[in-house]
């Protein structure tokens, strides 16, 4: 019973580390990413918004596969270490996206948050 307490703390643990990590970058604390830049080295961008939401405004180019089915479609990504930038409407789900990624082998992840600021920012 002591080893099923001490996995659901280490769980927690790193609950809790990733929630603080995704609040630091939504609040612009933690390492600066060049979008920009990415996109000009051939960085997909990875829109996890519905079908719906995606039709209603999205990033030319963007690849559309919904963060709820995600997991079943990581063949359409081909190269697991070409970069990839996440983008959903908040960043919420984008960083969900991120992390089952990165836990699938992918190398190089980034979350871009929200769609319409990402878009901005690789102008």
């Amino acid at each position: 019973m002591a080893v099923l307490g001490q996995m659901s703390i280490i769980i927690n643990l790193k609950l809790y580390k990733n929630m603080l990590n995704t609040i630091k970058q939504i609040l612009g604390f933690g390492p600066k990413v060049d979008y920009a830049e990415l996109v000009k080295k051939g960085a997909t961008i990875l829109d996890v918004r519905s079908k719906g939401e995606y039709a209603g405004g999205h990033i030319k180019g963007s690849i559309n596969i919904s963060v709820d089915i995600l997991s079943n479609n990581l063949n359409k990504l081909k190269d697991k270490n070409k970069p990839i930038i996440t983008c959903c409407a908040s960043g919420m789900r984008s960083a969900s996206a991120k992390n089952i990624l990165k836990s699938n082998g992918f190398t190089e992840v980034y979350n871009g948050f929200a769609w319409s600021s990402l878009q901005n920012k690789i102008l």
